[in-house]
């Protein structure tokens, strides 16, 4: 499966989304909180993962 930049992109903002619902519908902490604090971690986090993870495809392709 090849993941072009539409469909890696689509697939990047389903799971921030998905995860964010979910913790706001769960009642963990206050909305606000969790628009603040976590959305921005977990983009930021996701971000880097997906960094690495296009390296190391990168690099196993080379090799």
């Amino acid at each position: 499966m090849e993941f072009d930049l539409p469909t890696t992109a689509a697939t990047f903002i389903a799971l921030i989304t998905l995860g964010a619902v979910g913790m706001i519908a769960s009642d963990m902490m206050t909305t606000d909180s969790i628009l603040m604090m976590v959305v921005p971690s977990m983009v930021i986090f996701g971000g880097i993962m997906l960094l690495i993870g296009i390296k190391h495809g990168q690099y196993r392709a080379t090799k």
